[in-house]
């Protein structure tokens, strides 16, 4: 990444600030690898709250993994609890990814992933369809014990806008820079902080708007 030098202390005095700010983030771990894929592919369309919930809801509806594959994407925009095109995205998503696995290891389990180390493991998860980069290195860091910082749309975003890495750096560049800059017992400590940074601000952001547009209409009110 060009100027890493002054980026990476920006990011070295962001991860300061972040950890005074908020409480220790206690890391998720996953022992079967397909766990974290299904929590991965809400967690990257939802905020962390919202993602909580929902998860739930579809582990205390369906039997288990082989289950949700099966099941009709209505049936699990349902579970999730609102038919938007964010909702139908996860559900094909998740039958999508989730047969990707059964037609590879006739299972819906990836277990075989822990006894192949860690950068054949990367490559199959890569390879697999409706498998993102942040699926991808959210499974790598909470259940292969790789060293990944995974990054949702609002992560880069928040990052981008505050000039904490180069604005021509993309995806890829920014993960590979940051896990340069944070070591790999870090990680997911990183990444929970950074996404409930990243998060709260666009709550601040909606409040201001829903402010002005309160203000606009007294004001046009009293015009009146």
């Amino acid at each position: 990444m060009k100027n890493s030098k002054t980026y990476a202390k920006k990011v070295r005095e962001l991860y300061r600030s972040l950890k005074a700010k908020y409480t220790k983030a206690k890391k998720a771990v996953y022992d079967e690898p397909a766990d974290a894929i299904v929590y991965a592919i809400v967690a990257e369309n939802m905020r962390e709250m919202e993602t909580e919930s929902a998860v739930k809801r579809l582990a205390d509806y369906f039997i288990d993994l082989n289950d949700l594959r099966v099941s009709r994407d209505e049936e699990i925009v349902e579970v999730l609890g609102e038919d938007t095109n964010i909702t139908k995205d996860i559900a094909s998503t998740l039958t999508r990814a989730l047969r990707n696995v059964f037609d590879k290891y006739n299972s819906a389990s990836l277990q075989a992933l822990k006894k192949i180390g860690k950068r054949p493991a990367r490559k199959v998860l890569e390879k697999m369809d409706g498998i993102s980069r942040f699926v991808v290195n959210y499974c790598m860091l909470t259940s292969l014990q790789g060293h990944a910082i995974p990054l949702t749309k609002r992560m880069i975003e928040y990052l981008r806008s505050n000039q904490l890495v180069h604005p021509d750096a993309d995806e890829q560049q920014i993960e590979g820079f940051l896990a340069k800059q944070i070591p790999a017992e870090n990680a997911y400590e990183f990444y929970a902080l950074l996404r409930r940074q990243s998060e709260s601000r666009k709550r601040r952001d909606k409040k201001k708007t829903v402010r002005k547009a309160k203000a606009k209409t007294a004001t046009k009110t009293k015009k009146k």
